[in-house]
């Protein structure tokens, strides 16, 4: 449940960004931990389930987010 309300939260900080810059690095220790807890895959389709496009830098010390438009329109038509 824990697990949750920290990716709720991180989603809502991801999202905040995104609305006003094109990308967000994610470096702080805390949030890396949820990111990290997920596989590859996962982490891919968190991201494309929101719109977003990913890439884990700096030997993972640091998780790039980018909005994608592109995969935005797949992720409508899939619903569709």
């Amino acid at each position: 449940m824990a697990h949750d309300e920290d990716q709720s939260a991180l989603v809502a900080k991801i999202s905040a960004t995104l609305a006003v810059k094109p990308e967000i690095f994610i470096t702080h220790p805390a949030e890396l931990k949820i990111l990290r807890s997920m596989t590859d895959d996962d982490l891919r389709n968190f991201a494309a389930g929101h719109g977003w496009r990913t890439v884990r830098r700096l030997g993972g010390r640091q998780i790039e987010f980018y909005n994608d438009a592109g995969t935005r329109a797949e992720f409508r038509e899939q619903r569709s």
